[in-house]
């Protein structure tokens, strides 16, 4: 009897079903989450929208006028992965109130997040976008990557701050690339990053009210995106770090629109940027030493780096075109370039 419960085990443990199993009871994967011991909302299993205020309980900031509790309505989250050291990645639906574009977005809150010591804190926003087709899901959300364990240890090492990581859908679907931009009879990918996105980071967690706690970074298309928001809205977001990127729009939806294309087009923001004198924005390149590009970034840097516009171009030896090595990157000194550039948590002051 022992001997067959043992095999009929052991042929468990083989099978897919024992992979799901494990994976929904002991990660936890599709339960509800609350960040910043908030309450979930009452339908939060139901994937249902709710019209949640923000908690009654929350601190009152002190110390620091910019920081700005969550507004609500709350979000209903969902787990898709936990990390070692027990943060959670979760998903939840989001429906544009000025895009009109429906998507998902995966959230990531570090371990100073929960920390009573930082109630009253805000803390600083780092939007990830991915390259390639950006859609259905954003590969910054695959804890595989590496990128919210990065920042873990670098708020260990004392060179990174604490930020919240939000990782919306790049595109709305997987035949074109939209530019991050609202090219005209195309769902409105500009407004959904920089206006819905924002807004929906500031209902559901605790941020600042200035720039100087947003900031970007991307991959591929993922990094021009970035860059060209920063660019475009300089009175929102701060810096970006821009992994492999391309410099110039290139989506084929912008023909027949050149005068909307160029207005989209970073050299064109950079030049607009350093005759008005400000603000001052940041950016930092990475490039790989195996992956073209970095005579793009070179040029750019020459001709736009300059006045407010901010830039520096970082080598990643033996570096290729994907973010296990953008990631390495961070690791090796952009995570500490951009945590000096925005402001970060205090525990108790704000």
């Amino acid at each position: 009897m022992w001997t067959a419960a043992a095999v009929a085990f052991a042929l468990l443990l083989g099978g897919g079903s024992f992979a799901a199993w494990k994976l929904d009871w002991f990660s936890g994967n599709g339960s509800a989450v609350s960040f910043g011991k908030t309450p979930p909302p009452a339908d939060a299993g139901t994937g249902k929208k709710t019209p949640d205020e923000a908690p009654k309980t929350a601190p009152t900031p002190s110390g620091d006028p910019d920081v700005q509790q969550a507004t609500g309505p709350a979000a209903a989250f969902k787990q898709t992965a936990k990390l070692d050291d027990g943060t959670i990645i979760a998903k939840t639906r989001l429906v544009g109130a000025k895009s009109g574009f429906e998507g998902d977005v995966w959230v990531w809150t570090p371990k100073e997040y929960e920390d009573p010591k930082y109630a009253k804190s805000g803390f600083p926003v780092l939007i990830a976008l991915p390259g390639g087709n950006g859609y259905p899901a954003n590969y910054w959300s695959d804890r595989s990557l590496g990128l919210q364990k990065a920042i873990s240890e670098g708020v260990q090492a004392g060179t990174s701050l604490p930020f919240i990581v939000i990782m919306p859908v790049l595109n709305p679907d997987a035949k074109y690339y939209y530019d991050g931009s609202d090219i005209p009879g195309q769902p409105k990918m500009g407004t959904w990053i920089a206006e819905d996105i924002p807004d929906f980071t500031r209902a559901n967690f605790r941020t600042y009210k200035s720039r100087d706690g947003w900031a970007f970074m991307g991959s591929s298309s993922g990094a021009f995106v970035g860059m060209k928001q920063l660019l475009q809205h300089p009175d929102k977001f701060k810096a970006v770090i821009a992994s492999g990127g391309e410099i110039v729009p290139d989506s084929p939806l912008w023909k027949g629109h050149q005068a909307e294309m160029d207005a989209n087009n970073p050299e064109t923001l950079a030049q607009k940027l350093i005759d008005a004198g400000g603000p001052e924005v940041h950016i930092n390149f990475q490039i790989g030493t195996k992956e073209s590009g970095k005579q793009r970034m070179t040029q750019f840097q020459e001709k736009y780096g300059k006045g407010p516009v901010k830039m520096t171009i970082r080598d990643i030896q033996n570096g290729e075109h994907n973010g296990w090595h953008y990631v390495r990157g961070m690791k090796e000194g952009s995570l500490e370039w951009i945590s000096k550039v925005l402001k970060g948590p205090k525990p108790e002051a704000g």
